[in-house]
């Protein structure tokens, strides 16, 4: 098959943790053909979808992940699977890209499923399953957000479509810095704030739970570094084996019948204690922790199923 990466830079990759990388790997290990580009180098033509990057060879060499080919410009139109795998900010300019690759659906297959990505963000999605999530609130207003805190005194407060721990705090009853982050974030950005009620157990880390085509496959547990609250990997949380438990699978088999009917083929969820905060779909990370405690092929696991969407 021909396959393109839409991501961002491949050269600047971990590859020993970067998640993209690892399905590259995969997918050349397969025998198909790899494609790259940029998220800035998508484009609408004349009635074409365009994309301007290079052919590609993923190798293990620690500095140099990607032999690349001279740039040309391809019609992905030619090509079986598309990924959509650059981070968020989940911005105009990411949903822009989802508008434009879902003018292939008749054509390719792209991966996840483009128009649920934009309609099913991360930290939205989980409003459709209340019974599963802790008590959370979606506002810019700061007396609504301020009503919140007074509702539940210790509370999380992070913007709405950031990612990876950036700008996210932990106000507890005694804090005063409320309404300067709310000045501060609402200073760059007209978009809402989320605000959910702080849960103790994520000192036991936050487990990210990794689904295939909507069912989960494995899970790793993430545990914040001394003295920290936020426990992604991104700001120094520690990864480390866990199994799942009943409520994990609970969780997973109320989400997963949806997951799947949308086209979202590999889902990472967060959950800390008993509760769900987010389903990631837009560029979900934790393959190669997962494949290295559960001894687990992840990444074939996830082609098995594209191959199975594409049959």
């Amino acid at each position: 098959m021909k396959i393109a990466f839409q991501m961002d830079p491949i050269t600047g990759v971990d590859i020993n943790a970067d998640s993209s990388f690892r399905l590259a790997e995969e997918a050349q290990a397969r025998g198909h053909d790899l494609f790259y580009y940029a998220p800035d180098k998508l484009a609408y033509e004349e009635g074409r979808i365009t994309a301007r990057g290079h052919d590609m060879t993923v190798q293990r060499v620690p500095g140099d992940p990607a032999i690349l080919g001279p740039e040309r410009t391809v019609d992905l139109t030619t090509f079986d699977v598309v990924w959509l795998r650059q981070d968020p900010p989940f911005d105009m300019h990411y949903i822009t890209s989802t508008h434009i690759l879902d003018r292939l659906k008749d054509d390719v297959l792209v991966v996840n499923d483009p128009f649920w990505v934009r309609n099913y963000p991360e930290k939205l999605l989980v409003l459709d399953f209340p019974d599963l999530t802790p008590p959370t609130t979606i506002a810019r207003d700061l007396d609504t957000i301020k009503a919140f805190k007074a509702r539940h005194g210790d509370v999380i407060l992070k913007p709405l479509y950031g990612n990876g721990g950036a700008g996210v705090f932990r106000l507890d009853a005694n804090d005063r810095n409320l309404a300067s982050l709310h000045e501060l974030f609402t200073g760059f950005s007209r978009e809402p704030l989320i605000v959910q009620k702080f849960l103790p157990d994520v000192s036991n880390g936050d487990k990210r739970v990794i689904l295939v085509d909507g069912a989960p496959i494995g899970a790793i547990n993430r545990v914040p570094a001394a003295g920290e609250t936020r426990s992604n990997m991104h700001v120094g949380g520690r990864p480390e084996k866990v199994g799942l438990t009943d409520r994990d699978r609970e969780i997973c088999d109320a989400i997963g019948p949806l997951l799947r009917e949308k086209g979202q083929v590999f889902v990472g969820i967060d959950v800390i204690g008993d509760y769900l905060t987010e389903i990631n779909v837009t560029s979900p990370t934790g393959i190669q922790e997962l494949e290295r405690f559960d001894g687990l092929n992840v990444a074939g696991a996830i082609w098995d199923a594209i191959d199975a969407r594409l049959a």
